[in-house]
């Protein structure tokens, strides 16, 4: 029994070894479906930066987001999104949506002293960060365009003992 153990790896290796092109073609597919969950199905992150804080640290914390979401499909206020910078090309951001096309947003920081209130225009989005202090976002460069969007966070995964599914963290007000 334990000689039938030992040859199994050696038929695989073999099979592989033998005809070069299958072993091509199976690392062809295996790129092609690992393209295919990158760019269109999940891809986990690293969060960087203090500007989401509470919600992630500075380092060490991993998200996953779904790229079904990309372009601004289906995001709703409250969601936290991952874009690409709008002042830093090539750079990933991750924040959370205040505002979508048509919605009114108080374009200063609370308590600033101004209380002017501007309409995210068609295509659009307005996004800060959950640390305010920290944060550079549409409260300094205006409107965010929708198709920037990459995906919506839906998880964290690490550290490990901290993973849990991600929801929008708002909730609409019950009215009598």
């Amino acid at each position: 029994m334990s000689s039938r153990f030992a040859r199994l790896p050696g038929r695989v290796f073999n099979r592989y070894y033998g005809h070069p092109t299958h072993l091509l073609a199976a690392t062809l597919k295996t790129f092609f479906l690992a393209h295919v969950i990158w760019e269109y199905g999940y891809e986990i992150s690293p969060t960087a930066g203090a500007s989401m804080m509470p919600t992630f640290e500075v380092i060490g914390d991993y998200v996953i987001s779904s790229k079904h979401y990309r372009r601004g499909r289906d995001i709703k206020v409250g969601d936290m999104v991952t874009f690409r910078s709008v002042t830093e090309p090539g750079e990933r951001v991750i924040k959370r949506v205040i505002g979508l096309e048509g919605d009114y947003v108080l374009r200063d920081t609370p308590g600033s002293g101004s209380d002017k209130m501007i309409q995210v225009p068609q295509g659009h989005c307005w996004v800060t960060g959950d640390n305010l202090d920290a944060s550079l976002d549409s409260r300094i460069w205006g409107p965010m365009p929708m198709g920037l969007i990459k995906g919506k966070l839906i998880a964290k995964v690490l550290p490990w003992s901290e993973r849990k599914w991600l929801d929008n963290g708002l909730q609409r007000p019950e009215l009598d």
